[in-house]
């Protein structure tokens, strides 16, 4: 980040400063497609004033999602100057996120955009949003053929039960204390790490931040992920469930609202006894009435519908859980909860998958808050010391309660019809991640994989 004066915004001119005094001589600028997968266009640090009036050109149609054919113009990634980052694992290297443009406009297929008009809808009703995440990933290897097996270079990662086991967990010490240690020295404030309750599965976590700062970093950690894992040999994969008998990677979101320094859902006199205010209540109403429609956002592929299934906690995991809630519901620490209350003043959404766009994700979340918030919804009691993963679905129709969608074509039906959700990407992107989903849910359907193999080809 850039150092100003509380309530400057940087310049060309410290831009300038920085890049001399940190020794950069190469330049990111990054932006996202529509899965949130970082792409980029290296600029010599040399040309820092072409950079900032929009030399970064790019051919839309090259990628996914952006609304672009051939012949279409460029792309052009303007640097957000705030997004300033030194990148800790290449010597001489900075990164700038980018909001994209074409002739001089902004595209309404970027997601960065689409995040950034949320978060001023929010902030003409008072509000900003705060969040954080935890971003858990695996280390992996590939092998020829194509398959994979968890990074284990001790032989030691092999309990039942490896969450927060000492062994299992130095297996890949030097690989966590890095990524550590770089965050430290972006002043991301990271104050935990962990093994996580599947084989060579991590979480590293760092101090809340502004909407769109967190999904800026989010994005740049899943680069740095990649980046470090390469040097001890590993694949890092955020991918929502890449092993069928272990717990997936979620991304769990923690939120809150804040009118200035004031946490707005801190309420110590809250009723229910959760600490939360009235309007903390309303936006988890709207969360909860739309989240079918979000989980297209939240779970936005096939593979996290492997993560989410119904009863899944009973076949989908070694160590006996999955740890994503499938009932759409809210309680108090309780990690059976779809929405859990860690403390006062924030929430938790459990389902959030590893495969999530940050920035769309974020945006859909804030739409739907927004409309719990004018609609003065009511999320209903909370569930209090329930084990969620114990309800059988035929428990959960006859007392009412709703369910995640089971398969990414389900989400998406929501999704269509969900004008809030929907309209959080506005008319262009929300119809584009509609035509990309379908498409991928289709090449996926049509796909035949070995399961299929294994239960059919002798059969009949």
């Amino acid at each position: 980040m850039i150092d100003e004066t509380p309530g400057e915004k940087p310049s060309r001119e410290s831009i300038a400063r920085r890049l001399a005094d940190d020794g950069i001589n190469y330049l990111l600028a990054q932006w996202v497609d529509i899965h949130g997968t970082p792409r980029c266009k290296g600029v010599p640090a040399s040309a820092i004033d072409q950079l900032l009036t929009g030399s970064a050109g790019f051919a839309g149609a090259a990628t996914v999602g952006m609304g672009q054919g051939p012949h279409d113009h460029d792309l052009v990634g303007m640097p957000d100057l705030d997004t300033y980052t030194v990148v800790p694992w290449e010597r001489g290297l900075a990164r700038f996120a980018c909001d994209i443009q074409v002739d001089g406009k902004p595209w309404p297929y970027c997601s960065r955009t689409a995040l950034r008009r949320q978060i001023e809808r929010l902030g003409k009703i008072g509000y900003s949003m705060k969040v954080g995440v935890e971003p858990e990933h695996m280390l992996v290897t590939r092998a020829s053929d194509g398959s994979i097996t968890p990074f284990d270079p001790t032989g030691q990662d092999t309990l039942q039960k490896p969450c927060y086991d000492f062994k299992s967990f130095s297996s890949n010490l030097e690989y966590l204390r890095t990524l550590i240690g770089y965050l430290e020295g972006l002043d991301w404030q990271p104050y935990a790490a962990d093994h996580e309750d599947a084989t060579a599965q991590f979480e590293i976590n760092w101090k809340y931040a502004d909407a769109l700062e967190t999904a800026d970093r989010y994005t740049f950690f899943k680069m740095m992920t990649s980046q470090v894992a390469q040097k001890f040999g590993a694949i890092a994969t955020h991918m929502p469930k890449p092993f069928p008998h272990l717990t997936g990677n979620g991304s769990h979101f923690h939120f809150s609202l804040w009118d200035g320094d004031d946490n707005v859902f801190l309420d110590a006199t809250d009723r229910r006894g959760l600490g939360q205010s009235e309007l903390a209540y309303h936006f988890l109403g709207g969360l909860l009435a739309h989240t079918r429609a979000l989980s297209a956002l939240i779970a936005p592929t096939v593979n996290c519908y492997k993560r989410l299934s119904v009863g899944a906690y009973l076949t989908g995991a070694r160590s006996g859980f999955t740890w994503t809630p499938a009932f759409i519901t809210y309680g108090d620490n309780n990690r059976t909860q779809m929405f859990r209350t860690p403390e006062p003043g924030r929430f938790e959404c459990r389902v959030v998958s590893g495969a999530v766009n940050p920035y769309l994700g974020l945006a859909g979340f804030i739409a739907a808050g927004i409309d719990g918030i004018e609609r003065r919804l009511d999320p209903g009691e909370p569930q209090i010391g329930r084990n969620m993963y114990e309800t059988s679905l035929e428990t959960a129709r006859r007392e009412g309660l709703r369910f995640l969608p089971q398969t990414l074509s389900e989400a998406l039906d929501e999704f269509e019809s969900d004008e809030v959700v929907r309209g959080a990407l506005g008319p262009e992107l929300g119809a584009e991640f509609l035509r990309i989903k379908r498409t991928e849910w289709v090449r996926y359907h049509n796909d035949v994989g070995r399961w299929e193999l294994n239960e059919y080809l002798t059969l009949f």
